[in-house]
């Protein structure tokens, strides 16, 4: 692992964006120029991923977006026109991860934004050709070996270019338990293995942007709200109740949730992508178009804030030591 010097820590308080819950992407994205930017995101042909595309392709990035299904791809963005390079990449697969780095690295000289916004919820236990649990190998180790191939993409566009890491506030479900990562002695629950790998979504984020802060490149992880799309797929008919309790206000199905739309959804990653406002800062859990404030767990269940194990900087190094051990050294 390389070793550079540790920036100066981003507090986890909101700073006042001037954003909020029901901003959209195109309203955070206003007035911004990414004349000349090159950005990746994937899973960017549905959902939240394609608001996050049309945002960035409006503020004139170039935009590649790799994902499972190129074609669906490009029947899903065909109408945004030019701007838009596609690359199959299959994040549980090594070898599709390892041939998409390659692609990408033949189709542009350098990345100024990575979007990690694809990932898997709440599947029936699933393991991929390493044995590694699906949602850890998918939503974390994934996106870690993607970067990692990506890495001199960004290096290249050298200073002010970020990564994004999409969260969730399910991060609350669990924290990274890596003494049973892949649940090989632990009875596996899907939304145990939810939480885990978002948890692991922001730690990544945190210490990468802790490795990289010093080269003036910054990571970030995002809560993008609870939005409908094709994420609940795996959603059974009682899971499907109980979050249509909680947006009804129930408390005893748990905090509330107010639903956003797939344009308000991709607004806080394409906030913490690209807002001036938080020049010199990383490293941070953002929800809301805002940095998020680090909350008690013991504390009334609130459906807002990050909790402190998302948040802990040696635990964000234990897991980048395994993640490197398990899908090959990151060097910075």
């Amino acid at each position: 692992m390389s070793q550079t010097t540790p920036s100066q820590q981003t507090p986890q308080a909101k700073i006042g964006s001037g954003f909020g819950h029901g901003s959209t992407a195109m309203a955070v994205i206003a007035g911004i120029d990414l004349s000349g930017k090159t950005a990746l995101v994937t899973g960017g042909y549905s959902g939240l991923g394609t608001e996050t595309v049309k945002a960035l392709i409006s503020a004139g990035a170039r935009v590649i977006v790799a994902g499972r299904r190129p074609e669906e791809a490009k029947a899903s963005l065909g109408e945004l026109g030019v701007g838009i390079d596609l690359v199959k990449v299959d994040l549980a697969d090594p070898a599709s991860i390892g041939a998409a780095g390659e692609l990408v690295q033949m189709l542009t000289p350098k990345l100024d934004l990575l979007i990690n916004n694809a990932g898997i919820m709440a599947c029936p236990l699933a393991r991929d050709s390493r044995g590694y649990e699906s949602q850890f190998a998918t939503n974390h180790l994934g996106h870690f070996q993607l970067t990692k191939h990506l890495w001199p993409l960004i290096r290249a566009a050298g200073e002010g270019s970020r990564v994004v890491a999409l969260s969730s506030a399910a991060h609350k479900r669990s924290g990274v338990d890596l003494d049973d990562l892949h649940f090989e002695r632990r009875d596996y629950d899907k939304w145990v293995a939810y939480g885990q790998a978002k948890s692991a979504n922001a730690l990544f984020a945190r210490y990468l942007d802790k490795l990289a802060a010093p080269l003036g490149i910054r990571a970030f992880s995002v809560h993008p709200g609870g939005i409908q799309t094709n994420l609940g797929r795996y959603l059974e008919p009682a899971d499907i109740e109980l979050l249509m309790a909680r947006a009804k206000g129930d408390q005893s199905a748990g905090p509330a949730l107010a639903w956003k739309t797939p344009e308000s959804g991709a607004a806080t990653s394409v906030w913490a992508a690209t807002s001036p406002k938080l020049a010199g800062m990383g490293g941070v859990y953002c929800e809301d178009c805002d940095i998020a404030e680090c909350i008690d767990p013991a504390a009334p269940a609130r459906s807002d804030g990050v909790f402190p194990h998302a948040c802990d900087d040696e635990a964000a190094q234990r897991l980048w030591a395994v993640s490197e051990a398990l899908v090959g050294a990151f060097p910075i």
